[in-house]
């Protein structure tokens, strides 16, 4: 006996962007997330075009799980061929490209397929586990030892993406994998949009706590938009039941770019936008970084591993001038600091007779801040017993010549 899977499905094009390069299909069988990217040059139409194309897969595989990953990798990359035809025919859309992360039921196993940084998860007894790794730069730098997963999340290259669907590739890599499931499981398909600003953490506490799997999905979207939703968010929820669920009828669901229009009929592009590129050429800037790809990988890693390197040489560099700067400060205060003590004076003893001193009558340590001035040679016996006491105690006077005064008037030059 099979297992059943009951799913949810949402999408919203966030705080900052103006159009949704997002796609997301739930079906019966079939379930999916693609990011986009090419800007308004073409991401939405990339996501969408994907997302239609494999929709085609979501028929009760009669495979085996293997057969089936490998049944949806020749999809994808029959899809990625269209998306290279696409920007033949449409030159205007050069560099668009989509992530691609989703899954085939077969009985009681998945069938995953995944490429770029969207993502798969499973909550298993109460415990979120990440199943996907991202094919970006900064996960290879994590992966190779060069930085920690904390720094990843704010590494300047975290958009570059290493492998993706679109006109960069006529053969990319892509992951396929059987996967082990089990009644109760929770599989979340994600774009960026949600994992790049909510922790794990709480996306755990959020399918922990939420009682309807579209609960579940509407609370992980306002997670993210209260983190202020820079990017597009998807996200597709499914669950794992006991017992299969007899499909009646099909009930193929879509988000995102994909549910707004048709990508192709008879070969032509069918989005409203693209009516209006063929009119006219339109060019706006995008208000945040989206991921982008590199092709040239060993290149490019060699130059940001050099990049990374002088960056953190200046790093170094900057923190040795700022403890410079501190240490100077610091000497310069405490100079200052005791010149200000030299310029004092005060008479004190030093037991036998009464002694002019330089500075003030405290010490740091073993450093004493005061020295002899003159000894004036006048023993201390000599002097009455309040004058005794008042040099004992010292007196404190504002420069050699007062201090000269205050022995004077003693009676010292009597002496």
């Amino acid at each position: 006996m099979s297992y059943g899977y009951n799913s949810a499905i949402g999408s919203h094009v966030g705080m900052v962007r103006s159009n949704n390069q997002d796609s997301g299909f739930a079906g019966d069988y079939l379930y999916l997330v693609a990011d986009g990217m090419g800007g308004h040059a073409g991401g939405d139409v990339a996501s969408a075009l994907v997302a239609k194309e494999i929709s085609s897969q979501d028929v009760r595989p009669e495979s085996s799980p293997e057969m089936a990953g490998l049944t949806l990798r020749n999809a994808l990359l029959e899809a990625n061929k269209k998306l290279r035809g696409t920007v033949k025919d449409h030159p205007e859309l050069a560099g668009l490209g989509t992530t691609f992360c989703g899954f085939l039921t077969v009985g009681k196993q998945l069938a995953l397929a995944h490429i770029g940084d969207s993502r798969l998860y499973r909550l298993r007894d109460g415990k979120l586990e990440q199943i996907t790794k991202d094919h970006t730069f900064v996960q290879r730098l994590v992966d190779s030892g060069r930085i920690t997963e904390e720094e990843a999340k704010f590494h300047p290259r975290r958009s570059v993406l290493m492998r993706v669907l679109g006109d960069v590739e006529s053969a990319p890599e892509i992951d396929v994998s059987v996967l082990d499931t089990q009644p109760g499981d929770i599989w979340l398909l994600c774009s960026d949009g949600l994992c790049g600003y909510v922790e794990d953490p709480d996306i755990e506490k959020i399918l922990r706590r939420s009682h309807t799997l579209q609960g579940a999905v509407d609370a992980l979207i306002d997670k993210s938009l209260a983190h202020g939703a820079p990017d597009n968010v998807t996200v597709v929820l499914v669950e794992t039941e006991a017992e299969e669920i007899p499909v009646e009828e099909p009930n193929p669901r879509f988000v995102g770019s994909a549910a707004n229009a048709p990508v192709l009929r008879d070969g032509e592009i069918t989005t409203a936008r693209m009516r209006l590129l063929s009119r006219r050429r339109v060019r706006r800037v995008p208000v945040v970084e989206e991921s982008h790809f590199e092709p040239r990988v060993d290149e490019y890693l060699t130059e940001l591993l050099a990049e990374t390197k002088r960056r953190n040489a200046r790093r170094r560099l900057m923190w040795l001038l700022g403890v410079v700067a501190v240490l100077c400060a610091i000497g310069g205060a405490l100079l200052f600091s005791y010149q200000w003590t030299q310029s004092r004076y005060f008479v004190g003893t030093d037991g036998d007779t009464v002694i002019i001193y330089q500075g003030v009558q405290q010490s740091i340590g073993s450093l004493s801040l005061y020295s002899v001035a003159e000894d004036t040679g006048i023993p201390l016996e000599a002097l009455d017993g309040m004058e005794r006491r008042q040099i004992q105690r010292s007196l404190s006077a504002g420069s050699l010549s007062e201090a000269r005064d205050i022995v004077l008037r003693l009676g010292g030059d009597e002496q």
